[in-house]
């Protein structure tokens, strides 16, 4: 257990070093912000830009509170997942090509200590980034429109939470089975894109899809309540993550003992 969370600390640091703390937090933040403001102020923001008729009235009806956190959190559907992603290609890629993992794993250093830490390590880093960003998001929205219940917010973090944990343990195993980080960071790009289009054009047939929980959580706020299927998509995601974290450590010792 101490060499572990020695590991997990030498990644801890090397995220500050790396600016990581700095950078994804406050993006997530920015994200968060961007969709209360917009919502709010989008009448005039549209005014602002002219070229309407003379005596023209814009009269749109203001969201609810409960959409305005929803598309909040679409925005890491999208942005927020390729930050993960681009940000956790290269864990262990990069570290393979560079020779450093080579080095620590001449050590008495376990193949799961080393990408298990490293998984918790950036794993910590997406959970918080999450929550003071859609935190953001809540708080905002509470100001300017209406408060959402926190019980509501809490729920639909961890489930959003969970979905894009399933997206950064996708990361890691590629990481580990490929050498090349760019490589690893495309092909997690392309099957989060691909899962979550046919998970929404197939919703009727694939109601236990982990990215399912994104559209559970905004269901969550929209309509008041969770959707049947939102505790066995929880659970699948969750055998999800331990299986490729298993497969992760299993791929990547297979290789390093090939080389």
């Amino acid at each position: 257990m101490s060499q572990w969370l020695t590991l997990f600390q030498k990644e801890i640091l090397e995220m500050w070093r790396n600016l990581k703390w700095i950078w994804v937090p406050i993006t997530f933040i920015l994200l968060g912000v961007s969709e209360p403001l917009t919502s709010y102020y989008l009448p005039q923001i549209i005014k602002s830009f002219g070229g309407l008729p003379e005596g023209s009235v814009i009269d749109i009806l203001p969201p609810t509170a409960g959409a305005v956190l929803a598309s909040g959190l679409s925005q890491y559907s999208t942005i927020g997942v390729l930050i993960i992603v681009l940000g956790t290609m290269g864990v262990i890629a990069g570290e393979r090509k560079s020779g450093v993992a080579a080095m620590i794993l001449v050590k008495p250093v376990s193949y799961f200590s080393y990408v298990t830490s490293k998984w918790a390590g950036s794993l910590l880093l997406v959970w918080f980034s999450l929550f003071i960003g859609y935190l953001s998001t809540w708080y905002y929205t509470g100001q300017l429109f209406e408060w959402v219940d926190f019980g509501e917010f809490l729920q639909s973090f961890v489930l959003f939470g969970l979905w894009l944990t399933v997206v950064l343990t996708v990361t890691v195993f590629l990481s580990s089975a490929l050498l090349a980080p760019g490589m690893a960071g495309f092909i997690s790009l392309a099957l989060t894109l691909v899962v979550s289009i046919v998970s929404g054009a197939l919703s009727h047939l694939l109601e236990w899809s982990p990215s399912q929980l994104t559209s559970y959580a905004s269901a969550l706020l929209i309509v008041g309540e969770l959707p049947d299927d939102t505790m066995p998509t929880g659970l699948l995601a969750i055998l999800a993550i331990v299986i490729l974290l298993w497969l992760s450590v299993f791929l990547f010792k297979k290789k390093e003992l090939a080389s």
